[in-house]
């Protein structure tokens, strides 16, 4: 990683932000934008054109054709866009660019500001490696394993094998997102898994660096949001639960997550704080942990914006859109960890246009949409009757997202909001949701990262 132009804080002001994303986060994005004053510039692929948040920006221009590697990933076209317009500012979503650091490098280089954390921050947390070592040295707990690439030598693999106790986790270094990551349950396996990881990651990620840690069995996923300005001041909102999986994709989450006493949380919490100072990092951001038998085991950072960040909004009483952008301005946090209160209880759903049984994406015009209203009851969506849904990018259409003062109450808004949303014209996700909802265990709080996978299989199975 390049040396950074990183701008003093103070000087960091900017009017105009050009918003390096699409769908419902693009709206979310210019809604914060708005109300802090900020004037906002859409960029959109041929695909996205006649989408609302495109024409409702201040001002938008198309970069490319429909697919992304030409548009949304196209860093050149966003730099020049960015020229063009006069923005001052990038806010680069989540997915896409938001955890590249090359790019948020580039755009520092250029004048402007990467509304994220500094590039070096980003490059460290992306190598789980490195990544894993920093949270050593700031007390963070971590999942059992050496904080060092795997060697080359088979013999010394399998002594690293075997200090850790099968079973084990193989997964890249610059892995994320579910991919990179093969568990080997005995020795026998071990040589085999470790080939075929090292080529997936190596096509996949750019390189084929491989680190390992025990596989925990049984854990929940845990995430602890935090937000730091550029002037060692950092806090962390809460937790949420993230278990709700499917292929490592998430499902379901909510906050706090269940059964979590605050003795045990908050040493874990005021860790990641402690880190964030040490790394000098600024912006939102995401410690996620696995969490079994009371103890909890690091496993990443994700250095942007979390699809799940409005469960925290809605529990905190925070804005974390508004406060990112701030923390890219300069600002000084104005909360202080004393200040943070977490309040009832909150779910939010993925809305996907998928099939609900097989999960395969689908496309086409939706012909009609009823979103819930009430009380508790937030939708962030970027649809509309008449919007078409393309085939080039991720199937999230929504985000339902409800609260209430307890989680019994709060699932029960859930499964009514459910009832009452209505998307026509393509295949959604809703029925499956409405059938989680209706699960014992998942109500009592009862599930793991597993369970999800186990629940699906006797449902194709009834």
């Amino acid at each position: 990683m390049p040396e950074t132009s990183e701008q003093p804080a103070a000087s960091r002001r900017f009017e105009t932000v050009l918003i390096a994303n699409r769908g419902e986060i693009a709206v979310r994005i210019e809604h914060a934008c708005r109300d802090l004053g900020l004037k906002t510039i859409a960029i959109c692929s041929e695909a996205d054109r006649d989408a609302p948040y495109v024409r409702s920006a201040d001002s938008f221009l198309c970069i490319g054709p429909s697919s992304a590697a030409k548009s949304y990933l196209n860093q050149d076209a966003i730099l020049l866009a960015a020229r063009l317009t006069g923005a001052g500012a990038i806010h680069p979503g989540y997915g896409f660019l938001s955890e590249n650091a090359a790019f948020a490098d580039a755009v520092e280089r250029a004048g402007l500001i990467f509304i994220g954390p500094p590039a070096l921050s980003i490059a460290t947390m992306g190598d789980k490696i490195a990544a894993k070592r920093a949270m050593m040295a700031a007390g963070v707990p971590c999942v059992p394993g050496p904080d060092t690439a795997l060697p080359d030598d088979p013999a010394s693999v399998e002594r690293v094998a075997l200090d850790i106790g099968y079973p084990v986790i193989v997964k890249a270094a610059g892995g994320g997102g579910g991919r990179g990551m093969r568990v080997v349950p005995m020795a026998d396996q071990l040589h085999e898994a470790i080939a075929l990881t090292r080529e997936e990651a190596r096509k996949a990620f750019g390189s084929p660096s491989l680190y390992m840690e025990k596989f925990l069995q049984h854990p929940r996923h845990i995430e602890i949001q935090i937000i730091c300005d550029g002037h060692g001041n950092a806090v962390w909102l809460g937790h949420r639960d993230c278990s709700m999986q499917r292929r490592h994709q998430k499902v379901v989450e909510e906050a706090p997550a269940p059964g979590i006493a605050p003795e045990i949380i908050h040493p874990v919490g005021m860790a990641c704080v402690e880190a964030c100072r040490q790394i000098g990092y600024r912006g939102v951001g995401t410690f996620e942990f696995l969490y079994q038998d009371g103890a909890f085991y690091f496993i990443e950072m994700n250095t942007r914006l979390q699809v799940e960040h409005p469960v925290t909004e809605m529990t905190s009483g925070v804005d974390i859109v508004r406060a990112q952008i701030k923390a890219a301005e300069g600002h000084v946090l104005d909360l202080t960890q004393d200040g943070v209160t977490c309040d009832g209880h909150s779910f939010e759903c993925r809305i996907n246009a998928e099939d609900p049984d097989t999960f395969l994406p689908s496309a086409g015009v939706i012909t009609r949409l009823v979103l819930p209203q009430g009380s508790g009851i937030r939708v962030d969506t970027h649809i509309h009757a008449g919007y078409k849904v393309s085939p080039y990018y991720d199937s999230l259409i929504a985000k339902l997202i409800v609260h209430a003062p307890t989680r019994a109450k709060a699932m029960a808004r859930m499964c009514e909001a459910l009832a009452g949303i209505e998307i026509e014209g393509i295949a959604t996700s809703i029925p499956f949701l409405r059938d989680l909802f209706e699960d014992h265990a998942f109500a009592r709080g009862e599930t793991d990262i597993h369970y999800l996978e186990q629940w699906l299989k006797l449902r194709r199975a009834a």
